[in-house]
């Protein structure tokens, strides 16, 4: 079912978050991007998970890592891609390797 709203006096169609994904995805280099963006956020996600499960401050992370605290915390806030370099810093302090799979 469609939705509408109107503004100034116009009748406007709502589309769900659906609805736009699915016709991005027809663009040319979108979804190769796209595809990056998720995996740059779970990376963000599990390296703050695993942190936590760890019982480690981001201070205690960035010391063992020997990198600034704020460099953590964007790379837990997803909104930045990291290194590889980085990454295996902050995967030893953690107390994990980085592997391709």
């Amino acid at each position: 079912m469609r939705k509408y709203i109107v503004i100034d006096g116009k009748k406007e169609r709502i589309y769900s978050w659906e609805e736009i994904l699915k016709q991005m995805r027809k663009r040319k280099g979108f979804e190769q991007g796209y595809q990056a963006e998720l995996l740059r956020l779970r990376l963000a996600h599990e390296v703050k998970v695993l942190r936590e499960k760890k019982k480690m401050t981001q201070k205690q992370v960035a010391k063992a890592a020997d990198m600034p605290q704020p460099v953590v915390a964007r790379i837990e806030n997803g909104k930045r891609g990291i290194t590889v370099d980085t990454l295996g810093k902050v995967a030893h302090a953690l107390g994990k390797k980085v592997q391709l799979v």
